[in-house]
């Protein structure tokens, strides 16, 4: 049983798309989190696990949808974006009464997957399971993987690869690139309304967008203090992998440094290291200023609000200081 509790699919329309996962051949599960499973409130058959978690079958309660939302891509920006291999299934409440996504990935094509195939293979699945759950275990905050599902079938890249489907847990998937998708379109009703369940699920004592900006900004400044510390290298730190409470999503081209090195980089197309290492901290710092910026339509009077928000992202490099000073200083143990 999976006692959904949705709130993102009773948002407008514009918000997703609704649609099931593709079916599989011959699913096996190559892992499962059960203790993630027991917090979740998550009691499942090993049959339903590899029928719910391949997309099989969808269960019930559940509400699959892809999100929509735009974002800067290594600089470049790309006003559609959204999930092209991956559905929301829904949400629900862990043992706390804390709100938690559930999500596949690589369970085939949606609207949003610009000529993909919306697959993965298997190398990459076990990668985020195992490298989402040391995050979680080094107390960085982070989407956590509850399944890993073979789905029999074979993707195709240079070469035929063996396909598999995540599943994966967060706290949500609000994206800075989410509030850029309205704030594009200059869709101030959505974006008003995406504020409100923002400061919903995340950030209930904000009474404003300045309040919600400088939350995002304190979160993203100790959440980099923290990948620092670990030597972890994201990879694409694009906007769309900006989450707005400061928890690590979209792990792609990622790894934890064996050897230092400031300029590291771990996207084979980051070829003017833009995502290296040590421009890390810088990049969220750019990354908030966009947020400011998709948060302008909302307020009354926008020079004065620029004055504001640009205040607040100046803030973001003292707060960073201060949460990677207490990092490193707690690794030499002072």
């Amino acid at each position: 049983m999976i006692a959904f509790s949705n709130t993102y699919a009773n948002l407008p329309k514009a918000f997703y798309t609704k649609q099931s996962p593709a079916k599989v051949s011959a699913p096996a599960v190559l892992a499962w989190n059960q203790d993630l499973a027991d917090n979740l409130n998550i009691a499942l058959e090993p049959s339903e696990v590899k029928a719910f978690f391949s997309g099989n079958a969808v269960p019930g309660g559940a509400d699959p949808l892809a999100q929509a939302y735009a974002g800067h891509q290594f600089g470049g920006w790309s006003p559609q974006l959204g999930d092209g291999r991956a559905l929301l299934l829904g949400e629900v409440l862990d043992r706390q009464g804390k709100r938690f996504d559930i999500q596949l990935k690589g369970s085939g094509p949606t609207p949003y997957s610009r000529s993909g195939d919306g697959r993965n293979w298997m190398g990459p699945v076990l990668r985020e399971y195992v490298v989402s759950e040391a995050m979680y275990a080094l107390g960085i905050p982070t989407t956590r993987a509850l399944a890993a599902v073979k789905t029999g079938e074979d993707v195709y890249r240079e070469t035929a690869l063996p396909g598999a489907v995540l599943t994966r847990v967060a706290s949500s998937h609000l994206r800075v690139g989410t509030f850029q998708y309205f704030a594009a379109r200059d869709d101030i009703e959505n974006l008003e309304t995406l504020l409100a369940y923002t400061i919903s699920r995340h950030f209930p004592a904000a009474k404003s967008p300045g309040a919600v900006l400088a939350a995002a900004v304190d979160a993203q400044a100790k959440l980099i203090a923290q990948w620092m510390g670990v030597g972890f290298i994201h990879g694409v730190m694009n906007t769309d992998n900006a989450h707005i409470a400061g928890i690590t999503i979209d792990y792609g081209p990622c790894a934890f440094m064996d050897g230092f090195h400031p300029m590291k980089v771990f996207s084979s197309i980051d070829h003017g290291g833009r995502y290296a290492f040590s421009n890390q901290p810088n990049i969220a710092a750019w990354n908030m200023a966009q947020f400011a910026t998709a948060l302008l339509p909302l307020m009354p009077n926008r020079e004065e609000a620029i004055e504001h928000f640009t205040e607040i992202v100046n803030g973001y490099g003292p707060k960073f200081e201060k949460a990677y000073s207490a990092t490193y200083a707690a690794k030499h143990g002072l």
